[in-house]
């Protein structure tokens, strides 16, 4: 109770400051100053609170992921994990402030505070979780990297086509991420020879494939069939001969919310918001039927705050919190569904599918 009071006694002395404020540029000097105060007072959850909005960070041009719109709010699989955050902390899934960010920015980002939370096809590894310092919370999507080329410039291509394949072509990839060291190894271990062209993001990558000046277009999986689908529903000339291989993706990439370390409070907050939307849907609880399903079980009521067992109050928040994000956004299957099928994405038969279903979905029991 003391610590919360000292979190609000300095966030109320900072507005009241900016309260005072005449221009924009004071006015945002407060707000920064206030979101110091509350971190220092109580870490990321504090500073959320306070200020009211989560700020997420996203790709803002991965297909099926979070793409941004004109009003600046962002949709897609990511996205709305970013609005299923929000409704768990504030009750309001709409209480976000997306950010845009390419893979040279993102890190820096949440290192500086700038973001809240980082949820952007992200690739979990061991440097990114050690000597970068971010802390992965559960995957979300279970991905892996693939290539695209046109048979009409590479005759003979075909989905089961390998690395042979790409033999003294040119290949883009998106620079500073797994995708470039993955086909520069996977180049090197099957004893071919590429040109490698780099790109600052991923609609940079696929413009060159379009006009010609890269023979082959690589990225994870999901972004590749998302490229792939955006341009055929464009009708741009030749894509539906395009050729997505090989079959199996050379690489692992589970993709995920991202925090900061240092900052345990927070990151259970995420790691559960994730964890609901996994036993929700395990549970067939659906955005549609959470009212009428919320204590079906012990777990399902701890889970959602009608049991007195629930453990949210203890992690700082309301005890409806994850209800509120199931409610307002919907469980795992309907994340995933809304935006990733229509790409071409289906969980069946992937690590996405449930855990009883053959797929890698599970969740720790929520007690």
């Amino acid at each position: 109770m003391i610590k919360r009071l000292a979190v609000l006694l300095a966030v109320l002395a900072l507005i009241l400051a900016a309260c005072g404020a005449g221009d924009d540029d004071t006015t945002t000097t407060a707000a920064a100053d206030t979101d110091e105060a509350a971190q220092q007072a109580g870490g990321t959850l504090a500073v959320v609170k306070a200020r009211g909005t989560l700020k997420c960070g996203v790709s803002g041009s991965a297909v099926g992921f979070s793409e941004t719109q004109p009003d600046g709010t962002a949709t897609g699989f990511d996205a709305d994990y970013c609005r299923a955050l929000a409704a768990a902390v504030l009750g309001d899934a709409d209480a976000v402030e997306f950010t845009a960010l390419t893979a040279a920015q993102r890190f820096e980002a949440l290192k500086n505070n700038e973001i809240d939370v980082l949820i952007r096809n992200t690739t979990w590894t061991q440097s990114r979780d050690t000597d970068i310092g971010m802390q992965f919370a559960a995957t979300t999507f279970y991905d892996g990297q693939q290539m695209m080329g046109d048979p009409a410039r590479l005759p003979g291509l075909t989905p089961d086509s390998g690395f042979e394949a790409i033999d003294g072509a040119v290949v883009c990839a998106n620079a500073g991420t797994t995708t470039e060291k993955n086909i520069s190894e996977g180049a090197a271990v099957a004893g071919v020879t590429i040109t490698l062209e780099t790109t600052e993001d991923i609609p940079a990558a696929m413009e060159k494939f379009k006009e010609g000046s890269c023979d082959i277009f690589t990225t994870d999986g999901s972004g590749v069939f998302g490229n792939r689908f955006v341009e055929q529903a464009a009708g741009t000339p030749g894509a539906d001969d395009w050729v997505i291989f090989p079959t199996a993706p050379f690489s692992k990439e589970p993709l995920g919310p991202v925090t900061r370390q240092g900052d345990d409070q927070w990151f259970d907050v995420v790691q559960w918001l994730v964890f609901a939307t996994f036993i929700a849907d395990e549970n067939g609880v659906t955005s549609e039927n959470i009212d009428e399903m919320r204590e079906n079980t012990p777990e399902l009521g701890r889970l959602f705050g009608t049991d007195e067992g629930e453990l949210q109050t203890k992690m700082g928040l309301d005890a409806d919190a994850y209800y509120q994000a199931i409610k307002q956004v919907g469980n795992y299957g309907e994340i995933y569904n809304n935006n990733l099928n229509p790409i071409g994405l289906s969980r069946e038969g992937t690590f996405n599918a449930q855990w009883f279903d053959g797929g890698l979905i599970y969740a720790p029991p929520a007690r």
